[in-house]
């Protein structure tokens, strides 16, 4: 029962087949988030479990071109057949609307094809879908976080000033519709030289120094890297590379804490401070 004239929260239906939602989301943009989502689809795939990624950043879909995929869906009746790649099932406005001719779409139509994407496309029996949010707390990621069952979400960042407080917002918007934190990751943390000298281009610690305060983890502190970046650009993400690669390797130990943390707030409630 609701008190007389209090907002009743979305229901929240599960995803036929699918046991586990995770979200990665970013205060702002420019931080490599779709990166960091391309790449623990990927890593999670590599390690045994069957994976979905959702490409919901509807008005800058990079997927396809970071999965190295170009290809239009079909369609049985009513259900889309999603693509596949590197072992992870494939889902994205980029494939419906290629090229780089702009979406121009409101809030209730961005809400009606993320249900449909998420309703209706046959992503078959996956242990997670990862779902790859636009930026910033707008329509999408309110809409998918406040009707979509989410295991947990992720926030990434960067060690910048700007890029924290906007993460900190994030965070924010994940405790108050009530999903749990998986964790902050930290890319773009630092550079390596070819000599070995580590420099922090985007400052040091923020990343860490935002989970302590928020109460939630760091999971990962991911070096800017131009394989990374090459990776991304020529559809070969460095998740794909050999277990031992020194790209390819904190993916998979994000891999892994992911399905850890998952495994921890099954159940349980955010743990995360809100600011006031």
């Amino acid at each position: 029962m609701h008190p007389r004239g209090a907002p009743q929260e979305p229901v929240k239906l599960p995803i036929p087949g699918v046991r586990r939602l995770v979200a990665v989301g970013s205060g702002k943009g420019g931080v490599g988030k779709t990166t960091v989502a391309v790449n623990l689809a990927i890593s999670l795939a590599r390690l045994g479990r069957e994976v979905g990624l959702l490409d919901a950043d509807v008005y800058g879909p990079n997927v396809p071109l970071m999965m190295g995929i170009n290809e239009t869906p079909r369609a049985i009746g009513d259900r889309i057949q999603p693509l596949r790649k590197f072992g992870v099932t494939l889902m994205s406005m980029g494939f419906l609307n290629p090229g780089d001719k702009p979406l121009v779409w409101r809030g209730p139509m961005l809400h009606s094809v993320m249900q449909q994407f998420l309703r209706n496309v046959d992503w078959g029996e996956l242990d997670y879908i990862v779902i790859d949010l636009p930026p910033g707390t707008g329509d999408v990621v309110l809409s998918l976080v406040q009707t979509a069952p989410l295991s947990g979400a992720l926030v990434v960042t960067t060690p910048s000033l700007v890029s924290l407080e906007d993460a900190r917002k994030a965070l924010n918007m994940f405790a108050q519709v009530r999903v749990p934190i998986l964790g902050v990751v930290e890319n773009m943390s630092f550079l390596v030289t070819p000599n070995g000298e580590r420099i922090d281009v985007f400052g040091e610690g923020g990343g860490r120094r935002t989970a302590e305060e928020m109460n939630v983890p760091l999971l990962a502190e991911i070096a800017l890297s131009p394989d990374v970046r090459k990776g991304g650009d020529s559809g070969h993400p460095v998740a794909t590379r050999a277990e031992g690669d020194s790209e390819a390797s904190p993916f998979l130990e994000l891999a892994r804490l992911v399905d850890s943390r998952c495994d921890e707030e099954q159940g349980s409630k955010p743990k995360i401070t809100i600011e006031d």
